[in-house]
């Protein structure tokens, strides 16, 4: 699939959903975006999940796992996609209802989808999805480029140093906790 020109899906538009847009904007892809708030300054045009669905090419799920996001994506939903569409999650596996993708990908409600991160991990032996043709399954290792795992040891290394010493965490990924005191 030729994804220049092609309507691309962002479910979350935080940091991660962003920086996939400014991506995909050199292509020259439609932009959807499915957030609970608009967001300033990015590229893209903010619409509900399900009109999301509906115009896609592409999905990506940059949400994340909370009681509201389980399973967001679901029967329903996987309906709701053009039958050429190709879904991916690199954010959790909780998100999607995996037995619904395997029936979709198995029936072709939609062309395939890219999965870095599943409900379990690692997937049992004689899992469904391990058996997709139309499926790319990955370990949870999409991130690993040697670059990024050596940013993401340099910030735990910052963290850990700064804590040590009694300071604010650098990259604390709940700040509020220093407004509580």
């Amino acid at each position: 699939y030729d994804v220049h020109g092609a309507t691309l899906g962002i479910a979350g538009y935080g940091k991660i959903g962003q920086a996939v847009a400014r991506r995909a904007v050199g292509f020259r892809m439609r932009i959807l975006y499915a957030n609970r708030s608009a967001v300033t300054g990015a590229p893209g045009e903010r619409v509900s999940l399900d009109d999301l669905l509906r115009a896609s090419d592409f999905v990506s799920l940059h949400l994340p796992l909370t009681p509201e996001t389980r399973r967001i994506i679901g029967e329903r939903e996987l309906r709701l996609m053009k039958r050429t569409a190709i879904l991916v999650n690199t954010a959790r596996g909780g998100v999607i209802d995996q037995a619904a993708l395997v029936r979709a990908l198995e029936e072709g409600w939609i062309a395939g989808a890219g999965l870095d991160v599943m409900e379990e991990e690692p997937l049992p032996p004689g899992d469904p999805l391990l058996r997709a043709p139309n499926a790319v399954l990955l370990p949870h290792i999409g991130s690993a480029s040697h670059a990024t795992r050596e940013r993401m040891a340099s910030m735990a290394v910052d963290n850990c140093l700064a804590g040590l010493r009694g300071e604010r965490l650098p990259h604390c990924v709940n700040p509020e906790v220093y407004e509580r005191r």
